[in-house]
């Protein structure tokens, strides 16, 4: 099999392959697949220099022709689909169920983001409503930030770039990119689209790494704007090392769904677990603990393990797959040592619970305590736990319990307790008679507490990507 490669992109070109070299391998058949090469800091700065250099360039370009690219990019990604989505199921052990449908999101997200180029709208503010403003208008637009710095995980490698360079250029910035060094080949491919469907190559630097280099982008003062996508520990350094900058954060979760007595039961656990291990689970939304009414705990929890049942575990590339790999085998053993704290506890495994490899049997649990990670913190693995509760205020508070607050589910046929729970739990966001996992690409999508700081979304990242500047005319 002929290895991909994966580079950094600087100053409108590939670098060459005389730097350190890392294989990447495909984690279901533990092949070597492709090779990355790790810029430099040499290299980061030259970035960060092209970067800067290019923001006055790019600003100029009218947003009829930034339209027109990014929806040009969408079309070419509509051709490619297949191939793109392979990619992703090889380089990251997501099944091809998956990765079609993350391609499709992409694709999307290209369009509404080559749609919001056209929609960087102002308003006029009349003076007169100030004694000392007779005979004064104000006006504001929209102009670019300058240096988008994209910082993006391994779960949605695609999508998650298209979320950060799309509504950039949309904006008429520059973005220097920086990829999870596990799915750099899907970056790689991406920027070759990019080109061909006519992205100025001054427009975005890509450089290939680990966390000093996202830690020697993140602090220069060339960069204007962060956005970044990953965990609450590299969210607080990146803010600790970043100086004064706008920064935003889309983080974790351990995302809560409640079912009712009231629920619809297969509705529900059909989609608890379907949305609970897709990806293996590896998703900020997706479903990790779900609170069931006492009433019902019993027969909603043989539904969920009949559900969960039917999935079907194994090859990524394999169209029939439900469930493929995590990321690496070190991500499997940290899920099989949580599921063992758990059991330790007092949790019961109804399903699930052995390794193979970097593949983890959907696992669901039964009553882990409070204290348990698999309840406390993220999983981030396909590890679903069921916990009873005897009233709904109950419920809204243990959902509410945690440090993060992203998205949480709730099934009822009652809207007066749905919207209860939408009115009093503290997330950015609330699904009726569905699961935390849902997300559509141009709905404001990020969380509270530890879960971020701002909204994406193409709309609202090119709102968070530019700034308002404001002309006064006198007339006096």
């Amino acid at each position: 099999m002929e290895l991909k490669i994966a580079n950094s992109f600087i100053e409108g070109e590939w670098l060459s392959t005389e730097r350190e070299q890392q294989d990447i391998i495909n984690p279901f058949s533990n092949e070597k697949i492709g090779v990355q090469y790790v810029a430099t800091k040499d290299d980061v700065d030259r970035a960060l220099e092209a970067s800067y250099k290019s923001k006055t360039e790019i600003k100029r370009i009218p947003s009829s022709t930034r339209a027109k690219i990014l929806k040009n990019a969408a079309a070419l990604l509509q051709e490619r689909k297949e191939t793109f989505a392979k990619i992703l199921s090889s380089e990251l052990g997501k099944p091809l169920k998956n990765t079609l449908d993350e391609v499709d999101r992409s694709i999307e997200t290209l369009e509404l983001s080559g749609e919001e180029a056209k929609r960087l709208h102002g308003e006029t503010l009349p003076g007169d409503v100030s004694e000392r403003g007779v005979n004064t208008i104000a006006s504001t637009y929209r102009v670019p930030v300058g240096v988008v710095a994209a910082v993006t995980p391994f779960n949605a490698p695609l999508n998650l770039v298209c979320h950060k360079v799309g509504p950039a250029f949309a904006g008429g910035n520059v973005t220097i990119l920086k990829p999870a060094p596990q799915t750099t080949l899907i970056a790689t491919a991406l920027l070759e689209l990019l080109f061909e469907a006519g992205f100025p190559k001054s427009a975005i630097n890509m450089v290939l790494g680990g966390v000093e280099v996202g830690q020697q982008i993140v602090s220069d003062d060339r960069v204007n704007i962060i956005s970044f996508t990953g965990g609450i520990i590299a969210s607080k350094n990146i803010s600790e090392i970043a100086g004064v900058k706008k920064q935003l954060f889309e983080l974790g979760g351990n995302a809560a769904t409640i079912v009712h007595e009231d629920a619809n039961l297969n509705r529900a656990a059909t989609q608890c677990a379907r949305t609970g291990y897709s990806n293996s689970g590896q998703s900020c939304i997706s479903v990790q603990r779900i609170y069931v009414h006492e009433k019902i705990v019993d027969e909603f929890t043989e539904r969920l393990v009949e559900e969960v049942a039917k999935l079907k575990v194994g090859d990524p590339l394999d169209p029939t797959t439900d469930v493929g790999t995590l990321v690496d085998e070190n991500a499997a053993n940290r899920i099989m040592n949580w599921i063992d704290e758990a059991v330790k506890a007092g949790a019961e495994i109804l399903h699930g619970g052995q390794k193979n490899g970097a593949s983890v049997v959907p696992t669901v649990l039964k009553n882990p305590p409070k204290q348990a990670k698999v309840v406390c913190e993220e999983v981030f693995g396909p590890i679903v736990s069921v916990i009873p509760f005897t009233n709904l205020d109950d419920a809204i508070a243990e959902a509410d319990n945690s440090p993060f607050g992203l998205q949480v589910g709730i099934f009822t046929n009652q809207i007066d307790l749905a919207y209860k729970v939408a009115d009093e739990m503290e997330v950015g966001g609330v699904v009726i008679n569905g699961t935390s996992n849902f997300r559509l690409d141009h709905w404001p999508y990020g969380g509270v507490k530890n879960s971020g700081i701002g909204r994406e979304g193409p709309r609202y990242a090119v709102q968070e990507m530019t700034e308002s500047k404001m002309i006064v005319l006198r007339m006096d």
